[in-house]
């Protein structure tokens, strides 16, 4: 019987865990899900029986491989303190092991099962997984104790706001040309997102961890998920961190591409002191799979019943682990844009836009962060081009409201009964009506960083309907995206053609843009993005609905040991195929009338910038 490849995917996000089994032409053979407690709300103020995700996004608990985590009184994610976000490092990796022992489980019934006639039976495959890659939620920080394994506190999550006082009182005393070298040298701005102080706040505040910093005795473990990850479930306890997840953590030099001293001794890290994870490619031998004992850890979790745990052993035993990327990087990896001047946007709660500037480090002056994309150090540059084997960078907007405004918009004014309808009531309408609508719940990120800034909804007159309303909420998402590319184009000095909407291509750096997430599924939504952008921009929306796990599994199947896939070109040939036009969206809007709705949006921005300023 003919032997079908396999690559298994592991996408830890901030409100679920999820295995995927994926095909060399990206086919689902498994998946299991779990839905983290605190995340999945039952029903809506609209007292409906279905199960919402944390991004509004309706969660169908009919689905044998969809679970929402059986935690109440010890859940994965906790919200301690107003503005505070945790995770307990112990369940995550335990939800890891449930949904790959539930991948297993599944693989096995379907290499066992029996044809049902000659037929079937001349088509039918054997399912044999050759690698193993994780995609994380970036910029969480894990700290654990080298000698027991166990955590000494709980991971802080990336949208933890607990450090704003201790960010405030560094800005106050840094001079700003020192705090201008450090996003020069990380690309990282000092903020509260990154992993840095979430250090500094750990070694001031948990006893245990400073204890043992003070001690000298290099027990502590210093790591984002990913390397959390990769050391418990290797047999060698590879303590590694792909350079996706380290340029996260403000610490490295993005020249270098290792720890610098400078940022070192600015968040206080004593490199003799804790130990920090090797920088290595996203694409890389990290270790061989073992089962993790997860009762040592945390005594209080469930073992796996006898016969998962034997399943597990006979399907992932030894198997490779040889991929690793954080999340946003993984989407942009699943959407195939390798290309300098690719961009893609995720809309999910929030939307994330990467912006790929190629080989060499770029530093914003817009208000966007530099990130490492993805590095794939044994790609052949005489196959996939010069500077393919080299780390690529990224520009990286963040969008604080997207889908959030369509679940507040079901959930607070009733408009819709469903997040599904926005895209239908909002194209009710032909246009606003005048309404703009700047949804900044909790102020506006990139490019305007204004956390005074509160959601506002001007132009409303006797005319304005539901639908003028849902329409301006979506265009507020869309205006945001078009000023964070506006803001990229900037730093790439090809702003002019953008902005007047001028000739296809005239002076424009970017390519397409590659859209995934909840809101990417309306295509009523998308045609509106395709408008505010213009001309210059297409939409291509992914075929997958599974793409940061896609990108995973392409980072894994491009290791030189794997060759799951033997280059970005076959990545595009086998993944790539069948983009039909539906998926594509094009600017029908004409010139002025974009040109008028983008002045009008940033006449409502000014006003509702400040709004609490001086309160």
């Amino acid at each position: 019987m003919p032997v079908e490849p396999v690559i298994c995917t592991v996408d830890v996000g901030t409100t679920s865990t999820r295995a995927i089994l994926l095909t060399k032409d990206g086919r689902e053979i498994a998946k299991h899900q779990i839905e983290y407690s605190t995340s999945a709300q039952e029903g809506s103020r609209r007292n409906s029986p279905t199960i919402f995700s944390s991004e509004g996004i309706a969660l169908n608990m009919r689905d044998n491989n969809l679970v929402i985590e059986d935690a109440p009184n010890n859940p994965t994610l906790l919200f301690p303190n107003p503005g505070w976000a945790e995770c307990n490092p112990c369940h995550i990796l335990n939800n890891v092991i449930q949904c790959m022992s539930e991948c297993a489980m599944t693989l096995e019934m379907i290499n066992s099962e029996v044809p049902l006639d000659d037929s079937d039976a001349s088509e039918q495959v054997q399912y044999q997984i050759e690698a193993i890659g994780i995609a994380n939620m970036r910029e969480t920080t894990i700290i654990w104790s080298k000698k027991t394994g166990v955590p000494l506190y709980n991971g802080i999550v990336w949208n933890d706001t607990r450090t704003t006082p201790l960010m405030l009182q560094y800005r106050k005393a840094t001079p700003q040309k020192v705090l201008d070298d450090m996003t020069d040298r990380s690309g990282c701005p000092l903020s509260t997102y990154f992993s840095g102080l979430k250090w500094v706040w750990m070694y001031q505040n948990v006893p245990a961890i400073r204890k043992s910093y003070e001690s000298g005795d290099c027990d502590l473990m210093f790591g984002t998920v990913d390397t959390w990850l990769i050391y418990n479930l290797t047999r060698e306890h590879t303590f590694e961190t792909d350079m996706s997840n380290a340029s996260r953590t403000a610490m490295m030099n993005l020249q270098t591409h290792d720890y610098d001293d400078r940022l070192l001794r600015f968040f206080q890290v004593d490199p003799k002191k804790i130990n920090l994870p090797k920088i290595v490619p996203s694409s890389h031998f990290f270790g061989s799979f073992s089962m993790p004992d997860i009762r040592r850890l945390d005594n209080q979790l469930k073992p796996l019943p006898i016969d998962q745990k034997d399943c597990l052993h006979r399907i992932f035993d030894h198997i490779p682990i040889t991929g690793c990327l954080g999340d946003q990087s993984a989407s942009l990896v699943g959407q195939m844009a390798f290309d300098e001047g690719d961009a893609k946007c995720t809309y999910g709660t929030g939307a994330f836009m990467l912006f790929n500037v190629g080989p060499k480090k770029f530093i914003s002056r817009h208000g966007l962060v530099t990130t490492v994309g993805y590095w794939f150090d044994s790609l052949d540059p005489g196959v996939d081009g010069e500077n393919c084997n080299k780390p690529h960078y990224c520009l990286e907007g963040s969008i604080a409201v997207a889908g959030s405004c369509v679940q507040w918009l079901r959930d607070n004014l009733k408009l819709i009964d469903k997040a599904s309808d926005i895209g239908p009531l909002a194209a009710a309408a032909p246009d606003s009506g005048g309404v703009v609508f700047v949804p900044a719940f909790s102020g506006l990120f990139a490019p305007y960083w204004d956390a005074s800034t509160r959601g506002s909804i001007f132009g409303l007159t006797q005319y304005s309907t539901a639908a003028h309303i849902a329409r301006a909420a979506i265009e507020g998402v869309c205006f945001q995206v078009r000023a964070i590319l506006k803001a990229m184009l900037s730093d790439r000095g090809s702003e002019t053609g953008f902005l007047d909407d001028s000739t296809k291509g005239e002076g424009i750096s970017i390519n397409s843009l590659h859209v995934d997430g909840g809101m990417s599924k309306s295509a009523h939504v998308m045609q509106i993005q395709a408008d505010i952008l213009g001309p210059c921009v297409d939409i291509k929306r992914a075929n997958y609905s599974e793409c940061t796990a896609l990108g995973a599994a392409i980072a894994a199947g491009l290791q030189k040991d794997v060759r799951f896939w033997n280059s970005l070109g076959d990545v595009r040939r086998t993944l790539g195929a069948g983009m039909s036009a539906k998926n594509t969206f094009h600017a029908r809007l004409p010139d002025d009338e974009r040109r008028a709705a983008w002045h009008l949006w940033e006449k409502a921005v000014h006003r509702a910038q400040g709004w609490l300023k001086d309160e």
